[in-house]
């Protein structure tokens, strides 16, 4: 595995080091850590990497790289960088032939989504984004259990994702994460849906296995003078009938991180809560 962004002072990327290690058949071997080559050099001399294989910036591990010999190149790249970045390394590494796993969202709008969507059709690679919440055993039962009918036909779905930790604004202090998280021009057109109600909206989704075909948002900016929303509430439509309801919010005070699914058939409903997961 190569990794893009996720210095030693990042938020995710040591959260992705671990998840990749949890099986033992990942093994971390490259990396452009940070757009500053100080703090990619530092963070890949902090993992042990070999000199030759930190990199200075994205570009220059992936056009290396493909130069390796394919038993020592790495064989799939981890994006872990803030939403403005992920277009361009993704193209990059998919049109040199490597599998691409990406921070979500997919990219900073949907222009660059159905750009990349175009390149992986034409292509034998995978790009996958990291929706970890559905790799929950209870969650694949939950899917389970809905795929056998067990709940009779889905008519309500109900998703909770309560965050409080942007009910100040801490961007005006520097705080990183919040700084890009609330900047159109690095985050896109949205920050709390694009954060945490990607989480949401995949997981209705993934469990009930259907799809979303209509929705009604209100979102709201709670904080005074932040740009972007940190807070939305949304009712949907889905493709079989049933209606749901979708509620997101990182001004949540006293919540860290609450999220919530349920669901309710003609014969039964499930509860899953990734607190007691």
């Amino acid at each position: 595995m190569g990794m893009i962004g996720g210095s030693t002072n990042a938020f995710i990327g040591a959260v992705h080091r671990m998840a990749a290690a949890l099986d033992g058949q990942i093994e971390l071997v490259c990396g452009a850590f940070s757009s500053d080559p100080e703090k990619s050099k530092e963070t890949g001399r902090a993992l042990f990497l070999q000199k030759n294989r930190i990199y200075k910036n994205y570009e220059e591990m992936i056009l290396i790289e493909k130069t390796l010999p394919e038993n020592e190149r790495m064989d799939f790249v981890s994006i872990v960088t803030p939403n403005f970045l992920h277009f361009d390394p993704c193209k990059l590494a998919l049109e040199n032939g490597f599998h691409v796993m990406c921070e979500k969202p997919v990219a900073l709008n949907l222009v660059e989504a159905k750009a990349l969507e175009s390149i992986v059709l034409k292509s034998n690679l995978v790009f996958a984004l990291t929706h970890n919440y559905t790799s929950y055993p209870m969650v694949k039962e939950a899917k389970a259990i809905v795929k056998e009918g067990k709940l009779g036909k889905i008519i309500k779905v109900i998703v909770e994702y309560q965050q409080g930790w942007l009910s100040d604004k801490i961007e005006d202090d520097g705080q990183k994460q919040a700084l890009w998280r609330t900047d159109s021009s690095k985050a896109g057109i949205s920050c709390c849906v694009a954060d945490i109600g990607t989480h949401a909206e995949n997981l209705a989704e993934f469990v009930t296995g259907l799809k979303i075909k209509e929705l009604c948002a209100d979102i709201t900016s709670f904080v005074e003078g932040r740009e972007l929303e940190d807070d939305a509430n949304m009712l949907v439509r889905f493709d079989n009938g049933a209606k749901g309801t979708i509620i997101v919010s990182q001004v949540a005070s006293g919540e860290e991180n609450e999220l919530k699914l349920r669901i309710f058939g003609k014969k039964g409903n499930l509860e899953w809560l990734q607190s007691d997961p």
